[in-house]
């Protein structure tokens, strides 16, 4: 009679999938709790103390580690020595292995979770079944997802035993969550721990869905969650439209970043990774507003993040250009009744309120990947620091501020104009400064934006050239890191031309 073992902590379906198993000629030997749900489904089962002839002990710490259990599981059927041996110390084989381990994932992301606590959700003996089991796939079949019940049973069913092929994947599979469950485990230990730089990085991704493709049509895609972080796309609910494509993926994430920086009421629209416009009012109806003016062009097939609920005047709004999202906090009924016209548009809910939980940023290169910190600090608004003969007044600083905010979120090279916390001109990603400068600065002039602008620079002006040219657009007032050998020359030109200065005494570079 061939003999499964099962033990599991998520028991969905176990009964069942343990009936199936019976009704092919199985004995089931089981521990614990498992023991407890099989035989209240009545369900004759095997103690692990009668398979070994020896108790569990250390409140359930060891009970499988065993010879007389991980013989069974290892032992070479075809293999004379091996089954002497088996023989020679009564050991019977076991042909399936039903194993899931102890919730650890689960366990360390509740709140107030211990260290204690999440140590003793460290799974060891259900690691090692699975492992003996996946390494002597030949003999043994390692069942460790739920979802391959009942194709384990269909064949056991048809052929006798599982299809070496399936056996084979079924391996596979369970050398990934061993893996995945230890890359947890020692992420979990490396951050509590604040070790820094450990000598190999491990971490898990968890299967989210296929993407139709990746950057461009000839790409496969697939997406993947890293964390459970609350202020993530994939929290977001999906009110309206087809799936999140690749570049969808990317210029949403981008777009809730900018929102996350803001207080007021804020519209952020975006393409291509960078903000086609921003505004900021005190009501989200006017944030759309300017967020749309900035750059009614670009944001047509854009994203549109907002920070408030969206109203029935808001929809009618967005519904009057094209846009491929639209993510807010909340939908009135009406106004989600007047997007939900729109069968294409897609309509994510997504909560604000929420902070990232993620620390760092995975970025790949050849062979492999730069790890960093998120760039989640903001200078804070009281250190901003006037190097200029003229001081910004408080309404000036605030829109210093603003500026400053958007620029943070610009491919580098970036240049920001703005005017009453709106965009009016966005220069970004350019091999230079000056570049940048006159992209922005020109997009502004061309809508009718020539006098009292602010300018944003992510990173310091090794010139005076990008100040002299402001000065010819209309800008009155410049924040800027500062930090260049030449400071000097930018100062002196702000001075005799008129214009307030700002150093925010760090950059944001954004490749």
């Amino acid at each position: 009679m061939k003999r499964a073992l099962i033990s599991v902590s998520d028991k969905t379906n176990i009964v069942e999938f343990a009936k199936g198993l019976v009704e092919c000629g199985y004995e089931i030997i089981s521990t614990g709790g498992t023991k407890k749900v099989l035989e209240e489904g009545n369900i004759n089962t095997i103690s692990i103390e009668e398979v070994t002839s020896f108790p569990e002990i250390l409140n359930g710490r060891v009970k499988t580690l065993h010879p007389k259990i991980h013989g069974g599981l290892l032992s070479l059927r075809d293999n004379e020595s091996h089954i002497a041996q088996v023989k020679e110390h009564g050991i019977k084989y076991i042909d399936l292995v039903c194993v899931n381990l102890y919730p650890f994932k689960q366990t360390i992301e509740k709140e107030g979770c211990t260290f204690n606590e999440a140590i003793e959700q460290i799974d060891i003996g259900g690691p090692s079944m699975i492992r003996s089991a996946a390494k002597n796939y030949q003999f043994v079949s390692v069942v460790c997802d739920i979802e391959d019940y009942d194709k384990v049973l269909e064949e056991i069913k048809e052929h006798g035993d599982t299809l070496l092929e399936t056996k084979k994947h079924l391996s596979a599979k369970a050398f990934i969550l061993t893996a995945s469950y230890d890359a947890v485990i020692s992420n979990y230990f490396t951050k509590t721990l604040n070790i820094t730089n450990p000598k190999n990085l491990t971490n898990t991704f968890e299967f989210v869905q296929e993407l139709r493709y990746g950057e461009n049509p000839h790409q496969e895609a697939i997406l993947y969650k890293s964390s459970d972080s609350k202020y993530s796309l994939l929290n977001a609910e999906i009110l309206n439209g087809k799936a999140l494509s690749y570049n969808n993926i990317q210029d949403a994430n981008s777009a809730i970043n900018i929102l996350k920086e803001f207080d007021l009421a804020t519209a952020v629209a975006l393409k291509h990774m960078n903000p086609c416009g921003v505004g900021s009012s005190t009501n989200i109806e006017e944030a759309f507003i300017k967020a749309k003016n900035s750059d009614p062009m670009s944001i047509f097939g854009g994203i549109v993040a907002l920070n408030r609920e969206v109203t029935p005047n808001l929809a009618k709004e967005l519904n009057k250009i094209f846009l491929e999202i639209v993510i807010a906090p909340e939908y009135q009924t009406e106004a989600l009744e007047i997007l939900l016209k729109k069968k294409n548009l897609r309509v994510l809910k997504l909560d604000t309120t929420k902070s990232n939980s993620d620390s760092y940023q995975f970025t790949t290169v050849n062979g492999g990947i730069l790890i960093q910190e998120l760039d989640n600090y903001i200078v804070k608004k009281e250190s901003l620091k006037t190097v200029t003969n003229t001081s910004p007044t408080k309404e000036e600083l605030n829109e210093l501020y603003f500026a400053w905010k958007v620029v943070k979120h610009v491919k580098s090279n970036a240049i920001v104009i703005t005017k009453n916390y709106q965009t009016v001109g966005v220069g970004a990603g350019q091999m230079n400064r000056i570049g940048a400068a006159e992209i922005a600065l020109a997009w502004a002039k061309n809508h009718g934006h020539t006098e009292d602008l602010t300018l944003s620079s992510d990173a310091f002006f090794p010139f005076d050239d990008v100040v002299k040219l402001a000065y010819k657009y209309g800008v009155k007032r410049i924040v800027q890191p500062g930090g260049s050998i030449r400071d000097k020359d930018s100062i002196n030109a702000c001075n005799e031309l008129g214009i307030t200065m700002v150093f925010t005494g760090n950059r944001h570079f954004k490749h």
